[in-house]
This record gives C-alpha cells, sequence and structure tokens, in this order.
C-alpha cells in the first residue's frame, strides 16, 4: 500500500554479510515525535551493536518489533506517521507490507567479496552500487574492508563504491612489499589499475586517512577528492600503545581492552568482534606485516608521514571528520588543514566515528562527494 505519510522503518543492513538482527531496547517511545538523526533504537548482529537512527520525521505511531526478538533484514519493525493520518490507513499499512521489490534478489546478484589479482598480490574487495561518482573507501591499521559495515551501502544509495583490505590486512595477501605510504599508495593505486578505476573520491580512516593523501600527492589525476575519518597523516601525535598492544595481544584478555580505545563507548566491544580480530592476527603472515607497517609508520612511536602542509597546497576538495573522544589519535589534528578543508568534530565518538556516528558520517560524505 503506498502512502506517503506514512514511512516504514526497516531492520537495516549493516555490512556485507549481515542478514539479521537482535532488537536490545527501543530508545523512543510510541507516540513519541521523531526528527531526522533522532536515535531509535539499539540493533545487535554478529559484528557489533549499534543505534539505529531516523531517516525520516513523524510520529512513532507502531512499534512492532520486541526487544529480545531477531528479525531479518528490511523486515518492517516500526511505522512512522503524521498524527492526522487515521489508525485504519497505519494498520492498513502494516498489514499490507511487503519487502520491496528488488531487495529480495540481492545476494545473489552482489557477491560479498572479490579478490583482484594486482601488482601488490592479490587483494580483496567489495563493490556496491552501479552509475554516480566511484568511491573508494581504505580502512586502518589493523583493519579491514568490514571497518565499512555501516557506510558502504549507504553510500551506494547514490555511487559505485569499493572498499578494499589493503596488503597485510583482512584476506588479502599478507606480503607488505613497501611498508611505507608511498608503498601502500602504489598498492591502492595497482588496485585501481586491476579493477579500471580511473579516478574515485578517497575516503580514508586513520592510516587509510595517510595513504589516501599520499595517493593525492604521488598522483592527483586518481583523487577527485578525499574524505578523511580520524586520519592519520595530519600531526605526528598517535597513541603508540595502542599500536604495541594490537600487535603483542595473542588472547581475548588481553586484545579487548586494547580494543576498547577504538570506541567512545567501550561496550562497543563485542565478544564476537574480538574473536574476529583474533582469527584475523592468528593468519600466517600478520604478525610480520603489522610489524613492518608499525615501524615504518610510527617509528619511535610518532607518525612518520605528517602530509598536512603538503594536502594543503595540493587544492584538493577535502573532508575532515573526528570523533571528539578519539583515544587513538587526536582531535586536535582536525583543525591541521585550517581553511582548505570542511572540519567536522562529533563530540560522542572515538576513533571509530564512522561506526558509533554512522548515521552523521554518512550524511557528510554524502553532502561532500555530491558536491563534486
Amino acid at each position: 500500500m503506498q502512502n506517503e505519510r506514512i514511512k516504514p522503518i526497516v531492520m537495516p543492513k549493516w555490512g556485507l554479510s549481515m542478514s539479521e538482527g537482535k532488537i536490545t531496547g527501543w530508545l523512543k517511545q510510541p507516540g513519541s515525535t521523531i526528527n531526522v538523526g533522532d536515535d531509535l533504537l539499539e540493533v545487535e548482529t554478529d559484528k557489533i551493536t549499534n543505534v539505529v537512527e531516523a531517516g525520516d520525521a513523524g510520529t512513532l505511531r507502531r512499534v512492532l518489533a520486541e526487544p529480545g526478538n531477531v528479525y531479518p533484514v528490511k523486515a518492517l519493525i516500526a511505522v512512522l506517521a503524521d498524527t492526522d493520518v487515521p489508525d485504519a490507513e497505519v494498520d492498513a499499512f502494516v498489514a499490507s507490507y511487503a519487502v520491496p521489490k528488488g531487495d529480495e534478489g540481492e545476494k545473489e546478484e552482489a557477491p560479498r567479496y572479490l579478490f583482484a589479482d594486482t601488482t601488490a598480490g592479490t587483494l580483496r574487495y567489495a563493490k556496491r552500487g552501479d552509475g554516480g561518482p566511484t568511491v573508494l573507501l581504505v580502512h586502518g591499521f589493523g583493519g579491514d574492508l568490514d571497518n565499512w559495515l555501516f557506510t558502504i551501502d549507504a553510500l551506494a544509495e547514490n555511487a559505485t563504491v569499493y572498499a578494499l583490505d589493503l596488503p597485510g590486512h583482512g584476506q588479502s595477501t599478507k606480503a607488505v612489499a613497501d611498508p611505507t605510504l608511498a608503498g601502500l599508495s602504489a598498492a591502492l593505486r595497482g588496485f585501481m589499475d586491476t579493477v579500471g578505476i580511473g579516478s574515485a573520491h578517497l575516503v580514508g580512516h586513520s592510516m587509510g586517512g595517510a595513504v589516501s593523501m599520499r595517493t593525492a600527492l604521488d598522483a592527483p589525476d586518481r583523487v577527485a577528492s578525499l574524505s578523511l575519518i580520524a586520519s592519520a597523516g595530519l600531526g605526528p601525535e598517535i597513541n603508540h600503545a595502542y599500536i604495541q598492544g594490537y600487535i603483542a595481544a595473542t588472547g581475548r584478555r588481553d586484545l579487548k581492552p586494547v580494543l576498547e580505545n577504538l570506541f567512545a563507548d567501550p561496550g562497543l566491544v563485542s565478544r564476537q568482534m574480538t574473536e574476529d580480530v583474533l582469527k584475523f592476527k592468528r593468519l600466517d603472515g600478520v604478525d610480520g606485516a603489522l610489524r613492518a607497517l608499525s615501524a615504518a609508520l610510527f617509528d619511535g612511536g610518532a607518525q612518520t608521514g605528517v602530509l598536512h602542509e603538503a594536502v594543503a597546497a595540493a587544492g584538493k576538495p577535502v573532508l575532515v571528520v573526528w570523533g571528539g573522544q578519539d583515544r587513538v589519535i587526536p582531535a586536535a589534528h582536525a583543525t591541521a588543514l585550517g581553511s582548505h578543508a570542511r572540519v567536522e568534530v562529533i563530540p560522542n565518538a572515538g576513533h571509530m566515528v564512522q561506526m558509533e556516528a554512522a548515521g552523521t558520517v554518512n550524511a557528510l560524505l554524502k553532502e561532500h562527494i555530491g558536491r563534486r
């Protein structure tokens, strides 16, 4: 049933592997007035527990999903409507709701992960969306493409989006031929060559931000714009204890407190997240790759590649986003580019700001990329 005044709230899809989510609690009650961006409820997946933000405004007329229950992606879990919409129309909407056509075959049409044989070795990647600008997501030290769990599908609504595992990370080759920023940038460009990306809007998180900046300097014609999220490369300071602790951790007990540095809310570090990181760290070649990267990029406990002056002079459009409670790289680095960048610091978020404040960050990225 079509009714423009009634808005469905559905179970979101966070990342390529999510097929269902568990409602852990509602943050708004039936009858509440909802504004765009309001926190509506919390959902737990096998990766993380996070807040679902409102994408539409209205009155919360029906709450259909019960806390503690699991619902498939796209299932109707609540309904927004203006107060003057009759209850009968809301009930009819609920009764007739069906998952929109086109979503049912999504899994079969779009493989979760792909692999590219590049000059840097075999790299895993994901591609979502078709048409519009090309966006390339670059994760940070010790991360992988799933760090864009809440980002890739949101950006793919208006763009063709790629996310990759850099050498030494995720399911890509663990051989890192050149662990410097220049070497990682060359690997990134090799990936772009292999999959046929001429130029792209680069979105880099942490170390991935520094790799993106290095790419904009070394191959400016390959970079349409930069979006730097809690980025390395904008100042020398970094929490070296975090880097060392991440590399050294061998079990859940010593890794979990290290991972808690990544979030303003340490409760977001789930048992599954810790287990996933441990599984990665135990792969052959990972320890050597991480140690080589750390020695090249954070020698002596400081960042070796500080690029803000060169990037400011390059004249690329730049968006800088930071979590105000970042405990890995100081939020003070956000202003390093001065008037050469738009800067947004989100108070109640940490280093993984694209996960803790996904709705806000995605809106900023869409606006930044959409203006180019």
